[in-house]
């Protein structure tokens, strides 16, 4: 029998679900103008898809952002600034969570294909257990129920490593690695799929990356959507994506033409 795709481990928010993955980012904003430190969307967005923490982390380490913050505090973003902004960021995030779970277009179409081809469905993603039980719960109310679920905080540790690859394909009894494949809408995503030695797609509509509404896409000039979603697949194919898709729908796409470079390979080693 040759071989094929066998299972698809998913991102969350930017990927599956919240459209444009818009339920964390006005809160890291919110957490550093409390402190006095206003940073832009492109900051916030820069670091989408790690543990969130270590995205705070991320956004201290910016030297815009260290500039602003010594003249707001008289020294740099030390590790007890990073917890006191996580400490802050947590309960916020928690109360805006449900909001936030709507499948992005396409989705359940796309999952529905999946599932007649017997492919199986694993989920990674930056959220937190216990915030990421908010959202798939709200989430299987609208129709998305993957077959495993995996956060940065049930393995050693987040993207881009890639446990939580391997805790999915464990969890999924799929074996090797070459067998799945990660998809997920931001550089980390691409990075956690070309470390755990999995297919990588990236995609753009929807994602963090290209950071629009779905009425922003829809309504905004040709000219300047084509040229944004160029500039966001180049940032995802640098970060290593095998392949990069414009929506969520061009994906059953790929898996056949995954399927025939595997079953090429498999007959080139027969």
């Amino acid at each position: 029998m040759n071989p094929n795709i066998e299972g698809i481990i998913f991102d969350w928010a930017g990927t599956t679900v919240d459209y444009g993955c818009f339920a964390p980012v006005q809160v890291f904003m919110e957490v550093f103008y409390k402190r006095g430190v206003s940073i832009t969307y492109k900051e916030a967005r820069g670091p989408m898809g790690l543990l969130k923490v270590d995205h705070i982390r991320a956004i201290c380490e910016m030297e815009r952002v260290k500039t602003a913050w010594r003249e707001a505090h008289g020294k740099n973003p030390d590790e007890t600034d990073v917890k006191a902004l996580y400490d802050d960021f947590e309960p916020m995030l928690f109360r805006i969570l449900d909001q936030y779970a709507d499948p992005i277009p396409g989705v359940l179409d796309v999952m529905t294909q999946l599932r007649e081809k017997n492919i199986k469905i694993g989920s990674t993603t930056g959220y937190t257990g216990d915030m990421i039980e908010i959202v798939s719960h709200e989430a299987a109310k609208k129709g998305y129920v993957p077959d495993s679920i995996v956060t940065s905080t049930d393995v050693p540790a987040g993207r881009p490593y890639p446990w939580m690859c391997f805790q999915n394909a464990i969890n999924l009894n799929i074996y090797p690695m070459l067998h799945m494949i990660k998809v997920g809408d931001t550089t980390s995503d691409m990075q956690e799929g070309v470390n755990a030695g999995m297919w990588t797609v990236g995609v753009v509509k929807g994602s963090s990356i290209l950071g629009r509404t779905e009425i922003e896409v829809e309504t905004m000039d040709s000219f300047q959507l084509h040229q944004e979603i160029k500039e966001a697949a180049q940032h995802l194919k640098s970060a290593g994506a095998d392949y990069v898709i414009e929506d969520i729908t061009r994906l059953p796409e790929i898996v056949e033409t995954i399927n025939k470079r595997l079953n090429a390979r498999h007959v080139s080693y027969a």
